[in-house]
């Protein structure tokens, strides 16, 4: 399943490892986007009591299939992007791709993963948050609705609810209409802002990964017991996203911004305009869903991706 130094099972371990986290961490990043991008809610434990009453259960795995389907990928290529460019380093640096990286070259390797990420990430992550956010889109027309009706009247809320007033049907819906109305650039909005949270999230995300890992094994064991990748995987997951979450909230703004009325014009004008508007603790909005959220889907992504990793070598 491999050359030398280019090996096909880290692209296919990443996907397994892929769609395993997407299950697990699906429910909490619907919450994310409603704090990040959404109005209304106090907190977070209000947010996802308000998703539960009005939405039930499905509510937390709205626009699933799509990251389903496509995160899989993504992490396919994150990782073995990232473990083919550690072995490429190796053999530049060392002469030999098997050669263990320093940290400089994990740092890099990380970087550059971060970088190609976005190509692939952007419009995954578009499509998801629009879908996410359709709720919230057809709520505020409601409201709006409701605020015109003739004083005294008191129509209840639910009674001006507009059953098929979703602008997508599905994720491919979505992306043809985005494609018709702004064509290939309108899948990467908020790109600008990705790559401020990707290029330095990935470093801090894989670097963590590996000093974990070192610290939880062993010298006499020469690989890691998966409970010892389990939390290290999870421990950097909570790391890199909550040091992500300032550009995090940026991205899910731009993004989820209506394409009718925009808002931003650009990701400093986002920036300005939501400090303005709320101060600077805007930026650690959803720190702590990303905080919590991060770890089960991290762990479950590095155990899913290193057991796979184990299975296809010793095969």
């Amino acid at each position: 399943m491999s050359s030398k130094n280019f090996r096909l099972d880290d692209f296919v371990a990443g996907w397994i490892g892929g769609a395993s986290s997407v299950v697990v961490g699906h429910p909490l990043d619907t919450v994310k986007t409603r704090l990040q991008a959404g109005s209304g809610y106090q907190n977070t434990l209000h947010c996802i009591l308000s998703i539960y009453r009005k939405e039930t259960v499905m509510g937390f795995f709205k626009g699933m299939s799509f990251p389903l389907a496509s995160i899989t990928v993504y992490n396919s290529v994150v990782f073995g992007f990232f473990s083919n460019t550690q072995r490429l380093i190796s053999k530049y640096r060392y002469g030999d791709g098997r050669h263990p990286c320093g940290m400089l070259d994990m740092t890099v390797a990380s970087m550059l993963t971060g970088l190609i990420s976005v190509g692939l990430g952007a419009p995954v992550d578009l499509v998801k948050i629009r879908l996410q956010m359709q709720t919230q889109m057809v709520l505020a027309e409601n409201l709006q609705l409701a605020g015109n009706v003739a004083n005294g009247t008191n129509i209840p809320l639910r009674s001006v609810d507009i059953p098929n007033q979703r602008l997508y049907r599905g994720p491919i819906h979505c992306i043809s209409s985005i494609l018709q109305t702004q064509g290939i650039l309108g899948l990467y909005r908020g790109a600008g802002a990705m790559i401020l949270r990707d290029v330095p999230g990935y470093a801090l995300y894989f670097i963590p990964y590996a000093v974990f890992c070192d610290l939880l094994t062993p010298s006499s064991s020469s690989s890691p017991h998966p409970c010892s990748i389990w939390l290290a995987g999870g421990l950097a997951g909570s790391i890199s996203w909550v040091t992500a979450t300032p550009a995090d909230v940026v991205k899910s703004r731009m993004q989820a911004d209506a394409q009718l009325q925009k808002k931003y014009k650009g990701v400093l004008h986002c920036i300005v305009q939501s400090y303005r508007a709320e101060g600077a603790e805007v930026f650690f909005r959803g720190a702590s869903v990303n905080a919590i959220r991060g770890f089960p889907m991290s762990s479950t992504m590095f155990l899913m991706y290193e057991l796979s990793l184990q299975f296809f070598r010793s095969h």
